[in-house]
């Protein structure tokens, strides 16, 4: 008899705590659900759309784009990495408003990102490329940091760092004190990447140091993050793990690295690094754009994907905020759109739940000053969007935006290469509706 009760509790036991767990006080703060935003409510403000350059042939697969007055006449061109075309392409506006497309670099290896600066000091706009070699997960020693001088007779190329895996980013900084501009650099890889800085040794040749040993680094913005007067690096690290880095300049060439934030979740996706004053309390912030899934076979929105908001609290504290839950947030950007004096965020979506026509691939994050915010949906065509910038494309004062696609997954539609949004005039009124946020469905 003794057996049969014990048997009896020993099966009905877990039975029991599974029915009264959810009765149970809870033991800590509970965990924050997110749903997986997919669409939201029209933008106030409003856009134009338009296609830049000829259509595309074949896939887009355009990886970074840039507004950047690059001949320093006053108005800002487009610079934008074809990786599907191996070139780098500018975009020209014309007086009529059409745009006329030049390839500036070509016979690039998947070039990944463009930084334009005049590293030799000359008085023009030199050209770094990040080259991955390879678009696709790959671990051979693809990648290089290739700069092209600007000269009378066009751009000279120099490879400056070879020997290498994929190159995802560059960014310069004076990070010795000599008086020349030294190089960050964030090398990808695939299972295996570092975070270097390149020493600039004169005469364009440069000494490459480690800083970090990990692979998945995909940008490396450079800001004084501690605001003793010199230039430090952040870095997001995403392959292994989901990690946020700092890289405190100490001096004379030497960095302290320390781990700012991480996460558990390591399908997280974290997508890249900005770095903006997003509070305009005089120190460097960061913000992290995630959802990155192309790893997944099936990419979907998850419910984890969107944007934090790193605050600066001084002495190399960052406080997380999550901003916005944009399902496959590949790539943000920073800018006044509305004009009212705060710094809102633009963000763009690679893998959301395309079925759906009305979901949103750009989207607004306005600022109200006090860092709450609305999210506004601009676009939900072109698809596929990774990359984004904001500038005055047509010198009207007024903030517009340019995004790029990167075609690699279905479906293979409502494809461009480089669109822009330029923004219009608002109405001289609009309904106090409008202005009411209402929340984005479910995946």
């Amino acid at each position: 008899m003794r057996q049969i009760v014990l048997a009896v509790v020993a099966l009905s036991l877990p039975v029991l705590i599974w029915a009264g767990l959810p009765f149970l006080p809870p033991l800590g703060k509970p965990l924050e659900v997110h749903h997986g935003g997919t669409h939201y409510p029209p933008s106030p403000v409003p856009f134009d759309r338009q296609t830049i350059g000829p259509p595309p042939a074949g896939l887009p697969l355009v990886a970074n784009v840039q507004i950047v007055d690059l001949d320093q006449d006053g108005q800002p061109e487009i610079l934008a990495c074809d990786a599907g075309r191996c070139c780098l392409t500018e975009y020209r506006r014309h007086a009529n408003g059409e745009w006329n497309e030049t390839i500036l670099l070509a016979d690039l290896n998947a070039p990944a990102h463009v930084t334009p600066v005049d590293i030799d000091q000359d008085g023009d706009m030199d050209l770094i490329l990040s080259i991955l070699g390879n678009l696709y997960p790959d671990d051979s020693v693809v990648g290089r940091v290739e700069l092209y001088e600007k000269t009378p007779a066009g751009y000279l190329r120099h490879v400056i760092l070879d020997d290498v895996r994929r190159v995802a980013d560059v960014q310069p900084g004076d990070f010795d004190g000599d008086g020349d501009l030294d190089l960050a650099v964030a090398v990808f890889g695939y299972s295996r990447g570092q975070i270097l800085w390149l020493e600039n040794l004169g005469n364009l040749k440069f000494r490459d140091h480690e800083l970090l040993n990990a692979p998945g680094t995909i940008h490396v913005p450079v800001a004084d993050y501690d605001g003793d007067g010199d230039l430090d690096i952040a870095a997001i690290v995403t392959q292994d793990e989901e990690e946020l880095w700092g890289f405190e300049n100490l001096g004379n060439g030497t960095f302290q690295s320390r781990r700012l934030w991480f996460t558990i979740n390591l399908d997280l996706g974290g997508a890249g690094l900005v770095q903006a004053d997003l509070d305009h309390d005089g120190d460097a912030d960061l913000i992290l754009p995630a959802g990155d899934n192309l790893e997944d076979l099936d990419a979907y929105p998850q419910p984890y994907h969107g944007c934090y908001w790193f605050e600066n609290t001084g002495g190399w504290k960052f406080e997380p905020h999550r901003i916005s839950d944009l399902g496959g947030t590949y790539a943000a950007a920073t800018g006044d759109i509305n004009a009212d004096g705060h710094l809102d965020v633009v963000l763009v979506s690679m893998t959301n739940h395309w079925s759906r026509p009305e979901n949103a691939s750009v989207v607004w994050l306005e600022n109200d000053g006090k860092q709450n915010f609305r999210t506004w949906q601009v676009a939900s065509d072109p698809i596929h969007l990774v990359t984004v910038a904001v500038g005055d494309l047509n010198s009207d004062g007024r903030a517009d935006l340019v995004a790029g696609g990167l075609n690699m997954r279905k479906p293979f539609e409502r494809m461009t290469r480089v669109s822009a949004w330029f923004q219009l005039a608002a109405p001289s009124a609009s309904p106090v509706a409008s202005r009411v946020p209402v929340p984005s469905s479910a995946p």
